[in-house]
């Protein structure tokens, strides 16, 4: 009977012992798990705190605007000393010249007057006498067309571009050789630019594109002032080492009173828009 007892309660301690066991893992488990469950949102808000600290941080930094970002009218001419100015043609449409005179650093106008020996800008007119009402210097240049009479293009551009309506001497534009060898080419335009010096006393001021300029011109138009157009961020160098007095810089300027893209030079080097006065 004793033996019978004692085999009855030994296996029941044991099972006691081995629940206990089980029952302190359990808790265990479930203390680690609370533990673990509690934890976690803790790391999620530190988280979500420097994230949102992050945020303020890169919405409070100033952002560091270039003068083009801020306002794109305001280009070189707001922030240099340069003697500034543009061309303009019909393709500029309707221009808001008080908007140009008062809201810009531009100091003179060149005007598209004619073209050939029958073409004449269409605008040309009402720019000039708008310009000269709000006090810019104004000049008048004519697109040369090599392989057109040279006579009838003086006329044309002698009955719109009248001197006592000048404030500039004319240009002429020089662009393309109409495929003429570059001696022939060369040969109608010294006799243009001879009968402009004859009609208006004083010789022109010759516009063209570097390129052209080195390709075509290269020693053959000293003592006439040049225009030359370029549009980089450099000043442009002929090849011949010639001077000249304004670069066009850009074809794609902008500037208040005018819808779209507009053409801007300036006046380079020790050379003065005085220079471009025209002599009566």
């Amino acid at each position: 009977m004793q033996f019978l007892i004692q085999d009855f309660f030994v296996p029941l301690q044991v099972k006691i012992t081995i629940m206990m066991k089980r029952l302190t893992i359990l808790v265990v488990l479930c203390l680690l798990v609370g533990l673990f469950c509690d934890a976690a949102p803790r790391r999620k808000k530190t988280r979500a705190r420097k994230t949102a600290r992050r945020t303020v941080k890169h919405v409070a930094k100033p952002l560091k605007l270039s003068v083009h970002d801020a306002n794109p009218f305001k280009t070189c001419e707001d922030t240099c000393t340069h003697v500034h100015g543009i061309d303009v043609s019909h393709y500029q449409n309707d221009v808001f010249w008080n908007a140009v005179r008062d809201d810009t650093n531009m100091s003179y106008v060149y005007l598209k007057c004619t073209e050939g020996s029958d073409n004449q800008d269409p605008l040309y007119l009402r720019n000039l006498e708008m310009i000269r009402d709000r006090g810019l210097k104004v000049g008048s240049y004519h697109f040369f067309r090599p392989k057109v009479c040279l006579a009838q293009q003086m006329r044309n551009f002698r009955a719109q571009c009248l001197p006592s309506e000048q404030d500039l001497i004319p240009m002429l534009d020089v662009e393309t050789t109409a495929g003429l060898s570059n001696e022939q080419f060369c040969d109608s335009l010294s006799k243009m630019l001879l009968l402009m010096e004859e009609t208006y006393n004083q010789k022109p001021l010759v516009y063209t594109y570097r390129n052209f300029y080195n390709s075509h011109l290269k020693g053959r138009l000293d003592g006439y002032p040049l225009m030359i157009a370029m549009y980089s961020d450099e000043q442009p160098q002929l090849e011949d080492g010639r001077d000249y007095i304004i670069w066009q810089y850009t074809c794609k300027g902008r500037l208040a009173g005018i819808k779209g893209e507009v053409d801007k030079s300036r006046i380079v080097g020790d050379h003065s828009l005085t220079e471009l006065y025209f002599v009566r």
